[in-house]
């Protein structure tokens, strides 16, 4: 027998049932059909070094050992094949949202699988949605519920950039391309003067209840009381006892009819606070209502807040961190690295972002695409990216100085809610970005500094975004770019497979 031969021999004598079972999970992935069910956990009573194979179990099977009242639920689980669940599930016997909490903290990777599973045999198994080595520690009962796997989205640094002495990267998650690529150049165009300066202007998360009283006298009388100085100790008493974070800074009343609005505004240290404040505020109304027990709060959200949606007593009175960023672009940087002058992006910027915006009615919009920087940062920091809708709000304004050689710039940005703490911020990735930014988890002195330093750096990306988007458009360069950058022919993917259907044209 030949060398070759003997390999191949010894090749095939060592091939086990448990090689077969593998190959067949994997011929499952696009052909479920002609499948085997997989092994049960291996952290139960049977594992996949006991068998050569594994059938499907009666359904009246799997009730019976999934019901044995002498074994815990998760240890019942972890004897049947992750198909055996299934057929649970789908016979009513297994809640799918609830299969963390049956499997348990050990089985959570599991539990997606097999919810992956539950939802669609054919399709979500074998799609490219991945859920593998992933910590869904960081999730339950946090981030997301009925979790059936995760979304990577591409991560990308622009800067250094220079803010208010030191140099902080800039991180951004986003599948638009050319925005990482220009927003550096706006932070290398701002490090040539010396970088940003950032001012902090406010700081106050807001929650805006709606009260129901039974005329507009009644109402009248709890406005005026809200709006004394007894009042509003009383219910900054109250409010602050339920936090050692929450310190309520004001209250702004208005009335509507019979209906009352109170819109708390409050400090909440490192964490964005919406549930911080929106505790003081229920702790704030019981105290309210022992003086007006004829009172009814209708919603502790009356949309006074006013909370991811565009609303103008956010872009006057704030939310959030109100931060005010600024720099001076030498003429000679305004030429070479933006290739445009300094009066053709002053007689832009007053009419696209101002009258432009004016003429459209904006609230807050008057911008090129601050929402761009703030929500690729949002994304990769962890933030809620629903609320890019006001934290987004931004005025830019740009003017000649040092006779009209230079280029100063500002963004006003009154409505950054951000935080360090809570949210998406306890996902390992996300931390790793704030860890990068030197803002991970509360400050250990000052209670609230690394929330506000997060906001001064989405504040300074901005102008950097600013900067760079308007030079291309007053050079004309916008579409070039684009198709360089964001249309490439080799990435373009292939219709899915059936195609929508549609209308024939």
């Amino acid at each position: 027998m030949s060398t070759s031969t003997a390999q191949q021999s010894s090749a095939v004598a060592s091939f086990s049932a448990r090689d077969l079972d593998l190959k067949l999970k994997q011929v499952c992935l696009a052909h479920p059909e002609q499948s085997l069910p997989s092994p049960p956990s291996s952290n139960g009573a049977s594992s996949p070094a006991d068998r050569d194979y594994f059938h499907l179990r009666s359904l009246k099977e799997c009730i019976e050992i999934y019901e044995d009242a002498k074994r815990s639920k998760s240890e019942s689980l972890a004897l049947l094949s992750d198909e055996e669940v299934v057929l649970l599930a789908d016979n009513g016997k297994v809640a799918p949202h609830a299969l963390e909490k049956l499997f348990g903290m050990n089985e959570l990777e599991r539990a997606v699988r097999v919810r992956r599973a539950i939802i669609s045999t054919k399709t979500l198994e074998s799609s490219s949605i991945p859920y593998e080595n992933y910590d869904y520690s960081r999730v339950i009962g946090a981030c997301c519920e009925n979790v059936v796997g995760y979304i990577p989205i591409p991560l990308g640094v622009a800067g250094p950039l220079n803010i208010d002495g030191t140099s902080f990267p800039i991180p951004m998650a986003t599948a638009e391309g050319t925005l990482v690529a220009s927003t550096s150049r706006g932070c290398k165009a701002l490090n040539a003067g010396g970088g940003v300066s950032t001012v902090l202007v406010g700081d106050a998360m807001t929650r805006g209840p709606a009260i129901d009283f039974p005329s507009i006298k009644v109402a009248a009388q709890a406005k005026a009381w809200v709006d004394s100085a007894e009042g509003y100790a009383e219910m900054k008493a109250a409010f602050e006892s339920t936090s050692r974070f929450a310190k309520l800074k004001s209250l702004k009343t208005a009335m509507a009819g019979r209906t009352m609005y109170i819109r708390f505004a409050t400090t909440t240290g490192d964490a964005m606070g919406m549930n911080m404040i929106s505790k003081g505020t229920e702790k704030a109304l019981d105290t309210m209502q022992a003086r007006f027990p004829s009172m009814a709060v209708l919603a502790l959200s009356g949309n006074y807040c006013t909370d991811k949606k565009p609303a103008a007593i956010n872009w006057i009175e704030g939310r959030g961190k109100s931060v005010v960023a600024e720099a001076v672009i030498p003429g000679h940087i305004v030429k070479t690295v933006l290739k445009t002058t300094v009066g053709g992006l002053c007689n832009l910027n007053v009419k696209k972002n101002l009258i432009g915006s004016a003429m459209a009615g904006s609230i807050g919009g008057f911008n090129a695409h601050a929402s761009n920087i703030l929500t690729a940062i949002f994304l990769a920091t962890g933030q809620d990216p629903a609320q890019n809708v006001e934290s987004s709000m931004c005025m830019t304004l740009m003017e000649p100085t040092n006779k009209g050689e230079d280029l100063l710039c500002s963004v006003t940005m009154p409505c950054i809610e951000v935080g360090t703490v809570g949210g998406g911020t306890v996902l390992a990735a996300q931390q790793g970005v704030l860890e990068m930014l030197g803002v991970k988890g509360a400050h250990p002195q000052q209670p609230g500094k690394n929330a506000q330093t997060l906001a001064r750096v989405i504040a300074s990306a901005v102008l950097a975004g600013e900067l760079s988007l308007l030079s291309a458009l007053a050079a004309g360069h916008l579409i070039k770019a684009h198709m360089a950058h964001n249309r490439s022919q080799v990435n373009t993917p292939a219709a899915s497979v059936p195609v929508t259907p549609g209308p024939r044209v």
